[in-house]
């Protein structure tokens, strides 16, 4: 009766120990990447608490100025999530042969057309105009001729000026007061700042949805993707991150003036005024699960359409989702 009395302990104390090393947190520091801009304002209350070495201390990120510049280190395993332009996603989704996987669409529709001009107020409104925008084949340029063609505008009934920089953009606003320009927040706030004259004409996003939106594709500027490998390995990690995310992305949305603070701090925006006033219109999102299967896949599919180089050459599969 003794030894089967010690067995039975012995065994009760295994299973124990097995139950708790099935519980145990996993705590690896996942290494974060992501942009100065739009895209990681919905991350600004995760960095701060990672720095006060609270809860999220288990995240380790790091901001650019560039998709280059996470893109290379992610491919490399350098990174393990990273927070880049739609397209760009789907370029490394194809790239790595379906080694990353989307956990979420980061920001919507951050691009406006303004101008002084009184007369715009639609996409149809801006035939005949000149509108100076960010570099041909980026997602500026694809957005804005999809629209400027379901709206019935060909490409000789408007003129296309391209610059290299949002930054060449709005000086170009500056100096031209009769210009008509594209450009994504923040530096919309930042001109307008500069400029009593000029507002916000056209609201891409909104235009965007006039057309597409009963098909539960939306103008998607940035998703958070993951290694495939690091996700499989962690999933603990990943989902603990997603919640995190979101309730990051509540903060920013509500706590604006905390959050323009924390956007100046680490350099995400030019200042905390910018921050302030651009936050409210730069569509902080965290869409997940199947909504962001359906965002996401039609705008894809409208780029593949455009130019299937834009997103890789082919549509992911359904793994990436």
């Amino acid at each position: 009766m003794r030894k089967i009395c010690i067995l039975a302990i012995s065994i009760l104390m295994l299973m124990m120990c097995l139950i708790g090393c099935g519980q145990k947190a996993d705590d690896t520091v996942a290494r974060i990447g992501s942009l100065k801009g739009p895209t990681s304002l919905g991350l600004l209350k995760m960095m701060s608490d990672a720095e006060d070495k609270g809860d999220l201390a288990k995240y380790d990120f790091t901001i650019e100025g560039t998709a280059d510049a996470l893109t290379a280190p992610f491919i490399k395993g350098d990174l393990d999530i990273i927070l880049v332009p739609a397209n760009v996603a789907s370029v490394l989704y194809n790239k790595t042969e379906g080694e990353v996987v989307a956990l979420d669409i980061n920001t919507l529709g951050v691009l406006y057309v303004i101008a002084t001009d009184e007369s715009i107020n639609t996409v149809a409104d801006l035939k005949g105009k000149t509108i100076v925008l960010t570099g041909k084949g980026t997602t500026p340029d694809y957005v804005l001729t999809y629209l400027l063609r379901e709206n019935g505008i060909s490409a000789d009934e408007v003129t296309l000026e391209y610059k290299t920089e949002a930054t060449e953009v709005a000086t170009y606003l500056a100096e031209d007061e009769a210009a008509v320009g594209l450009l994504p927040q923040p530096y919309v706030t930042s001109v307008l700042m500069q400029n009593e004259n000029m507002r916000i004409c056209v609201d891409l996003t909104e235009e965007w949805n006039k057309i597409r939106g009963e098909d539960g594709s939306r103008l998607v500027t940035g998703v958070t993707i993951a290694r495939k490998e690091f996700a499989d390995e962690h999933p603990q990690i990943i989902e603990e991150f997603i919640k995190a995310h979101s309730e990051s992305v509540d903060f920013a949305n509500t706590s604006t003036e905390e959050a323009a603070a924390l956007a100046a701090k680490y350099g995400i925006t030019g200042n905390e005024k910018i921050a302030l006033k651009a936050i409210p219109y730069c569509n902080i999102v965290c869409i997940k699960d199947s909504e962001l299967k359906d965002a996401l896949s039609g705008y894809l599919a409208t780029l593949y359409e455009m130019d299937a180089k834009s997103i890789g050459g082919q549509m992911p599969g359904e793994d990436f989702y």
